[in-house]
């Protein structure tokens, strides 16, 4: 990683940005990203291990950064990162919902755990950190939501029906955000089709697994491609809010 300082991202640099599941995936790469350019960032991960390597690979090169573990499932971790950007940097300018699970399966298969897994982290973790960040951003006059969906939020296939519904949850919630936001508060929804991540750990169903993880590895977009559509998003100048993209693999149906 080196820090440089990009004109096309120069309404990047300085803000604060609080990422969550920053510790992997779309979340690492953002991080990456936004520091890169000059961005104070703020990580919240379930896995502190990974999260104090990559806040070392960020200082090392001089990037302002500080991190706790946080899961998304539990409110006081979410409200105790907005407070700890708070204190560290006086302020905060983004919330980066990004924390997500995608344990999907066909419903005769009755996994119930992780039905309930995926409403928590993402539905109950988006509104979480909406919860912790909006006060502040009322009081700053100011502030940017940006809240990771999914393709599958616009159309559910076979085996993705409740984690379709949790991403068309994710959707509603962020436009109705927007409706109510005003013109101070930004909201954006970052749809991304298939990503090489590691999202198919969490799937138990072993049949889909691995027709997840073949797609995947055939024509699955790099995290660094979502991370710059979010990079997009931010840097625009505070009288424009970009409300949605959407990103997928041009082979992607």
């Amino acid at each position: 990683m080196r820090l440089i300082q990009n004109a096309t991202l120069s309404g990047i640099k300085d803000k604060v940005v609080v990422i969550t599941g920053a510790s992997s995936g779309i979340g690492e790469a953002t991080t990456l990203l936004l520091a890169e350019h000059g961005a104070k960032v703020v990580l919240g991960a379930r896995r502190p291990e990974r999260l104090e390597a990559l806040a070392a690979r960020i200082a090392e090169v001089g990037g302002e950064v500080v991190y706790a573990s946080t899961d998304v499932r539990r409110r006081e971790d979410v409200t105790k990162l907005i407070h700890l950007a708070c204190e560290r940097f006086g302020t905060i300018d983004v919330l980066v919902n990004n924390a997500g699970v995608m344990p999907i399966s066909p419903l005769d298969d009755l996994r119930v755990e992780d039905w309930e897994d995926m409403i928590d982290v993402n539905i109950k973790g988006v509104l979480y950190g909406i919860a912790a960040a909006l006060p502040v951003f009322r009081k700053l006059g100011s502030g940017h939501f940006v809240n990771i969906a999914s393709t599958a939020g616009h159309k559910t296939v076979p085996h993705q029906s409740v984690y379709s519904a949790t991403k068309f949850a994710v959707r509603a919630i962020s436009e109705g955000l927007r409706q109510e936001a005003g013109d101070k508060v930004r909201v954006t929804i970052i749809s991304p089709g298939l990503v090489r991540t590691n999202f198919a750990e969490g799937v138990t169903n072993l049949e889909v697994r691995a027709r997840l993880e073949e797609s995947r590895d055939q024509f699955a977009l790099p995290p660094e491609a979502i991370a710059r559509a979010i990079a997009y998003a931010i840097e625009q100048p505070v009288d424009v809010d970009v409300n949605e993209i959407v990103i997928r693999p041009t082979s992607q149906v």
